[in-house]
């Protein structure tokens, strides 16, 4: 191998290849160290693997396995190598098969033979399912703060539209009159439970796997309990095999991530629809739009397009993960070395997706009077006819058929709305109906009259806006 440059002096000694093959009489061949090495994908875990050497070494010398001058020396040269990284002063060397190997043939290039000392008693099998966690617990919260971000721009759109009515739909046909506040909140909730699965995951890798071994443990006498205390661990994982062995906490963070995407997507596709000609119902920023390389009239709703096609690619981050854990026996088998690549570019996408969909969401305007219109026609109403029915005493499936036919009749003159027929007309079909029931089922009665927990009235809207902005407040 050739000489590495370090900011601290030159690497002469092959640390980088020396580590893990000194049971072969052969070098490994270039193709297959190219082939085998993850380091371009586990350098961003360079921090936490400093942070589990330091408490792993401050165990060692606690147990009497290294001598306070080892253990001293080892913690200043990882805390250099933490600081010449995060200063940009120290480049990861990408000969280095994985993070682990580069990380501690640099504190061995920097402090001598003390460094040899600090994988004692461990293995990268249980160094690598630390290192997952102590990523995981530092990378989710940024994602769960993104949340937040969008869920509080939801309420705060909402909270502008508590009047702005709007068609809910069902099969894409018009169901019955909500508002935009009502339908952005129906945005928000799904997104507090992905935050919510999130935090449940996270309790999931508070247990330290380090003293598993490569899957049966040490014979020295480590303290794994003294090493997750310093992590700040609720335990340690309590089967050495199950320690280093699975990887369900990657699928279930990539499955935390799939559901996310797939609300996200879901709400994309909304905005593309709400956005063309036929709608016409959210002008999108033209910060967060794009036009045609052809057509010069375009505003192109590409960034939620975009959203909506990355989710195959979370979709296939999980499938994979599915897939390369189905048939490994225990424990430790090279195959779980390909965790790290989807459950990063899982959770890269979603973040992005995240922050992107806030920040279009953030600038767009509401055509309101559009919005309105689309409440007019369509028979959106037809269920307070049948409700109007109800409160008289007629039965639900009576009062059902009767509005049934008010919307066939209007049908078969040509009309586009019950309330275009005349208070004769529905008399003859129910002796029930009265003058008022006119005025209970235009859009706006509608919307009022749903005043359930949950509903779209104005004010179990505004308590729902409440209860967002008090998630995000509390959490």
């Amino acid at each position: 191998m050739a000489e590495k440059n370090s900011a601290h002096g030159t690497m002469t000694d092959n640390n980088h290849a020396a580590l893990w093959h000194g049971r072969f009489a052969e070098g490994p061949d270039a193709a297959a160290v190219e082939f085998e090495t993850s380091i371009y994908v586990d350098e961003r875990m360079a921090l936490d693997d400093i942070a589990g050497s330091k408490a792993h070494a401050a165990m060692l010398v606690h147990q009497g396995i290294i001598s306070a001058e080892e253990n001293d020396a080892i913690q200043k040269g990882l805390a250099s190598i933490e600081a010449d990284l995060t200063a940009g002063k120290l480049a990861i060397d990408y000969s280095a098969e994985d993070i682990h190997s580069f990380v501690e043939a640099t504190l061995t290039d920097r402090i001598g033979e003390a460094g040899k000392k600090v994988h004692t008693g461990r293995s990268r099998n249980d160094q690598i399912a630390l290192d997952e966690r102590l990523y995981l617990r530092r990378a989710i919260p940024d994602l769960q703060k993104a949340l937040k971000k969008l869920i509080q721009t939801l309420a705060k759109v909402a909270s502008e539209h508590t009047d702005s009515l709007l068609t809910g739909y069902t099969h894409m046909q018009h169901a019955q009159p909500v508002t935009l506040a009502h339908h952005l909140c129906a945005w928000a909730w799904p997104l507090v439970r992905d935050y919510e699965r999130l935090s449940d995951s996270l309790k999931r890798i508070a247990k330290s796997p380090l003293g598993s071994g490569a899957l049966a443990g040490s014979d020295l006498p480590l303290n794994r309990e003294l090493v997750a205390e310093k992590l700040g661990f609720d335990g340690v994982t309590e089967n050495s095999l199950d320690g280093v062995s699975d990887r369900d906490y990657c699928i279930e963070f990539a499955s935390d991530f799939a559901l996310l995407q797939s609300h996200l997507s879901r709400m994309s596709e909304e905005v593309v629809i709400w956005s063309t000609t036929e709608f016409g119902f959210i002008d999108l920023s033209e910060k967060w739009s794009t036009g045609s390389s052809i057509m010069p009239q375009k505003k192109n709703p590409d960034f939620a397009e975009l959203i909506r096609g990355r989710t195959g690619k979370v979709y296939g981050d999980l499938i994979a993960l599915l897939v390369m854990m189905k048939g490994l026996p225990l424990s430790y088998d090279r195959d779980m070395q390909e965790d790290k690549q989807s459950l990063f570019e899982a959770y890269d996408a979603v973040l992005a997706n995240v922050m992107v969909f806030d920040a279009m969401i953030g600038t767009a305007r509401w055509n309101k009077e559009k919005m309105a219109a689309s409440c007019d026609g369509g028979f959106a109403n037809a269920t307070d006819v049948a409700d109007y029915l109800v409160r008289k005493g007629l039965p639900f499936r009576t009062a059902h058929g009767v509005a049934a036919q008010a919307v066939r009749l209007c049908i078969d003159r040509g009309l586009t709305a019950i309330e275009e027929l005349t208070i004769a007309d529905l008399q003859k079909l129910s002796p029930l109906f009265e003058d008022d029931i006119f005025a209970k089922i235009t859009p706006r009665a509608c919307v009022e009259a749903r005043n359930v927990t949950g509903g779209p009235a104005k004010s179990q809207v505004e308590r729902q806006i409440a209860k967002l902005r008090e998630f995000v407040e509390g959490n």
